[in-house]
């Protein structure tokens, strides 16, 4: 009896071994940031580079093709549909309005499409002041290497760190700048640039992603779809090196997504009048906000606005 318990052990013990990491979002002990979370103050406002990587890497082409990168813009939608598929050990390099830096907590979040939370696919996350030199922020996995995952099998939050797609659809994976504050070549607190790289799921050591201990990092593979490989929804900023956002924050309780936008913009929860202002001081538009209503701005030139309620004022970025 006591030989059974002990092989019964042994079977499950690298199973158990696995959940030491934050677990999927809704669940006690997670750090998972929701797209409407306040915390977020911008997200990211252009692609710097873009570059495919095929549906699947051992075979070669042809390259993923789902999305345009510019679905990596703004505000993430927390859908299936909505985003840009990377393919295997492709990247994207985004930038922002202003400068993200590293204060308390995480500086940054990053959101994929993952339908459920068991099938997660990952990203290694590098940051970078000048575009040129960028630092990648360590990650860790404790997923088996013995046996490969296949294309629709089994990943979980509890089995990572520091790997962007963590977390279902509609929840970002925040990043904390601190872990990397004994890098050179980069400044903490004006990180101008963040690059996302696929990981590659493959246990294969030719083909594979390892993460920073240089362990291989096991996740459904192959994806050999049009789509294959991370599909980036949004890329939120929670620490924002900018003082007047500080100060807006302080002395206003209304929040607005998405921000920036070329269409519309909701003020959440709030009912009443509006206006906006241009950074002139003229008005451009005053109505009345029904709540969840979507306000149109498109009819709006490009650049930087007021808009002001009985709730206070905040900025508004119209690309």
């Amino acid at each position: 009896m006591i030989k059974n318990i002990l092989i019964f052990s042994a079977l499950f013990l690298p199973i158990f071994g696995l959940s030491q990491f934050a677990p999927a979002a809704n669940v006690s002990g997670t750090t998972a940031i929701h797209k409407d979370s306040s915390a977020i103050v911008n997200w990211a406002t252009k692609v710097n580079t873009f570059s495919r990587g095929f549906e699947d890497v051992a075979i070669g082409g042809p390259l993923a093709s789902y999305g345009d990168s510019t679905a990596a813009l703004g505000y993430a939608e927390g859908t299936s549909t909505e985003v840009v598929s990377l393919g295997d050990a492709g990247e994207i390099v985004l930038g922002f309005q202003y400068p993200i830096k590293n204060d308390s907590g995480p500086d940054f979040a990053i959101f994929e499409n993952s339908f459920s939370h068991d099938y997660l696919e990952f990203a290694h996350v590098e940051v970078s002041t000048d575009g040129l030199n960028f630092i990648r922020i360590p990650s860790e996995s404790s997923i088996q290497t013995t046996s490969q995952t296949g294309t629709f099998g089994t990943t979980l939050a509890e089995w990572t760190h520091n790997l962007a797609g963590k977390y279902i659809q509609g929840y970002g994976t925040p990043f904390d700048l601190e872990d990397i504050s004994d890098s050179l070549g980069v400044n903490l607190d004006s990180i101008n640039y963040v690059k996302i790289v696929d990981v590659v799921g493959s246990i294969d050591l030719s083909y594979g992603s390892f993460d920073a201990l240089g362990t291989i990092i096991n996740e459904p593979y192959p994806s050999a779809f049009e789509s294959g490989g991370f599909d980036l929804d949004g890329v939120a900023v929670i620490n924002e090196n900018n003082v007047s956002a500080g100060l807006q924050k302080e002395q206003s309780s209304i929040k607005v997504y998405p921000n920036p936008s070329q269409e519309g913009i909701n003020i959440v929860g709030y009912s009443g009048i509006y206006q906006m202002h241009d950074m002139s001081g003229r008005k451009v538009l005053e109505r009345t906000a029904y709540k969840n209503e979507i306000i149109d701005i498109s009819f709006l030139e490009s650049g930087m606005y007021i808009l002001t309620t009985s709730k206070g004022s905040i900025k508004v970025q119209k690309n």
